[in-house]
């Protein structure tokens, strides 16, 4: 199955409010635990996917700021932890521009699908902030340090066609064929071996923090438990076999 969570505040852009944080949280919590769950699509409603952070309600907070602030952020980096941690893909549908905290749900997907018409920035020195939502930890991975630097400091808007180009996120698509395409490539992943998509996320993940050879030993006890587990012998008894596997009744390793 693959579940889907929509970002619901058009209104204001699905700015990031202390409730729209909670409730992602709360979401990313259940599809992460949910066994019936296989892939998880994180979309938007309206013209934009996220403007970032409730900058009215942070304006209107006065000497309470910090205390607002953390109360958004707390949860919003608890989803973000999450999404990056799940033993299941994440597919993200950028439907519209994104700023600021919703740069980290952008990029938090293993596959980013984004609408030609959607565009990219950090955003946060344009009110005299600094960064927030993994960003600081996604873009030197993504797009290395030099690059980085120039969209946080420089706050330089990215068209959908340099994300890709700079490999910010995965590929473009018309607007108008953003839904369907990213509920088939979800599909897609739901249909797959749902725990050799939950090893190579994890081997993707520490393959910063290990060395070659600690990271290939993490490959080898991989790629051994997959190969004994129900789904690695679904798949190669369909090679054998030449047909296609079927990897959801097979179950995981």
């Amino acid at each position: 199955m693959v579940a889907t969570l929509t970002l619901d505040s058009p209104d204001t852009g699905n700015a990031i409010s202390v409730a729209m944080a909670e409730q992602l949280a709360l979401r990313a919590s259940e599809v992460a635990s949910d066994p019936t769950v296989r892939s998880v699509l994180l979309t938007a409603n309206g013209r934009f996917f996220c403007v970032g952070g409730d900058v009215m309600a942070i304006g209107a907070a006065g000497e309470s700021v910090g205390v607002l602030l953390g109360s958004i952020t707390t949860p919003l980096h608890a989803a973000i932890a999450t999404f990056l941690h799940m033993e299941k893909p994440l597919v993200v549908a950028v439907n519209g521009p994104v700023a600021g905290g919703g740069l980290g749900l952008a990029l938090v997907g293993d596959i980013v699908l984004t609408a030609m018409s959607a565009h990219f920035s950090m955003a946060y020195t344009g009110i005299g902030f600094s960064p927030d939502g993994a960003s600081t930890w996604l873009l030197p991975r993504l797009i290395g340090l030099r690059r980085s630097q120039e969209l946080a400091l420089l706050n330089r808007r990215l068209s959908s066609d340099e994300a890709v180009s700079i490999g910010l996120v995965t590929r473009v698509v018309p607007d108008a064929e953003l839904p369907l395409e990213s509920r088939s490539v979800a599909a897609t992943l739901a249909n797959g071996p749902v725990g050799a998509h939950a090893a190579i996320r994890r081997l993707l993940l520490s393959s910063g923090e290990l060395s070659p050879e600690d990271q290939m030993e993490a490959e080898a006890r991989n790629v051994g438990l997959q190969a004994a587990g129900s789904e690695g012998r679904e798949g190669v008894a369909a090679f054998t076999q030449k047909r296609k596997p079927d990897f959801s009744a097979a179950g995981r390793a």
